[in-house]
């Protein structure tokens, strides 16, 4: 009986491993991105009960276990970057940088139902982050961080609403060439904007929360998806630095986020550090890493991590960055492959966009770049 009980949990723990290499959009294969870690836990835990009943003379059960080890480490090596057993991808601040070259970045998704925010005000006032980015806003959390911080943060651009897609971005520092826009749907919005450092140097920033692909939110991961590649093609085309932040609903390992990161030429503090999970700040055993900071190669990393609990469903998410261009050579990304623009075709096609990007030359470009 408990022989069989363990080959099923093993089924299942494959099953669930390999359903996310299925190319498709639709929530029920794209919703097992994001427990990544819990499956690869629910793998571990299925080839070590199976040792209990394995029998050394069963062919059968060296198949089985091969398949589960296997699995495990698939699900292993998808995630791996994720900890200290890789190097990190933004490297360590240098010593004795000004503060004018220091930027401290703050984003929380407040859970718009949620009416408890203290704590968060502490944090930030403990804190003193340049700049914020709220997520889930409405006009009810607009007037109480308002009432709260407001003076503090003399630059804002505000788009609160109620369909939990809400957006805020609160700045000591100025800001110029703000535009709140809808990218894939009228409901939704982004926040693009330049940012003037104290040292005088400008950054751009790009805001965003895209829908998740839940059957009570877009059955389909393709708004998304397409918001993601809309963003990283603007981060691509950038002649200044490119920060983008905010709540992805996607996981770091995701396909999409990945070509998020390589189209946009960005850098994944993550990478070599840990998985900064921010999600479900409520429930401890499951949790992954939903919300995002992306960032250009000018930029290192003096400290980051996550925030305080104040009853949402989020942890917020925080770095502070310097600014040392001299130094970007050093952990500058490749540029995008004729593959990975290959894929960027497929995604914009699949949306409808195609025409917005002339992608043909830049798949061409990128294949000249492999034979020189």
């Amino acid at each position: 009986m408990w022989r069989k009980i363990f080959q099923v949990i093993g089924l299942i723990a494959a099953l669930l491993s390999l359903l996310p290499l299925i190319a498709a959009d639709y929530w029920w294969i794209r919703i097992f991105d994001f427990p990544h870690l819990q499956l690869t836990a629910f793998t571990l835990l299925a080839i070590l009960l199976y040792f209990f009943t394995f029998r050394p003379k069963w062919v059968n059960d060296y198949a089985y276990i091969s398949i589960l080890i296997g699995c495990f480490i698939f699900q292993f090596v998808k995630f791996i970057d994720y900890t200290p057993f890789v190097s990190v991808e933004v490297l360590d601040s240098s010593q004795q940088i000004s503060d004018a070259s220091t930027i401290h970045i703050y984003t929380a998704n407040v859970l718009q139902k949620n009416k408890k925010g203290q704590e968060l005000y502490n944090e930030i006032r403990e804190q003193q982050p340049d700049l914020i980015v709220f997520t889930e806003t409405n006009e009810r959390w607009s007037n109480e961080i308002k009432n709260k911080i407001g003076k503090e943060y003399p630059y804002k651009i505000e788009q609160p609403q109620d369909n939990t897609y809400g957006m805020l971005v609160y700045s000591k520092l100025r800001l110029s060439d703000s535009e709140i826009k809808f990218k894939v749907d009228p409901n939704i919005p982004s926040i693009e904007s330049k940012v003037m450092m104290e040292n005088g140097k400008q950054f751009q920033l790009y805001a965003i929360h895209p829908t998740p692909p839940m059957p009570q939110h877009n059955p389909m991961s393709t708004d998304r998806d397409q918001e993601l590649i809309l963003t990283a093609m603007s981060s691509y085309d950038s002649n200044i630095p490119v920060i983008i932040l905010g709540d992805f609903n996607d996981v770091a390992w995701s396909d999409s986020t990945q070509l998020t990161k390589t189209i946009g030429k960005l850098l994944d503090l993550r990478i070599g550090r840990g998985f900064f999970n921010t999600y479900h700040a409520q429930y401890p055993l499951m949790r992954w890493p939903l919300d995002h900071i992306l960032i250009s190669p000018e930029f290192r990393l003096k400290d980051a991590g996550t925030g305080v609990d104040f009853e949402s469903d989020h942890f917020p998410s925080w770095a502070v960055l310097t600014f040392e261009p001299d130094l970007a050579s050093e952990q500058r990304p490749a540029e995008p492959s004729k593959e990975d623009w290959e894929l960027v075709k497929k995604q914009m096609k699949k949306s409808g966009i195609e025409s917005m990007f002339n992608v043909s030359d830049l798949i061409q470009n990128a294949g000249e770049e492999l034979i020189d």
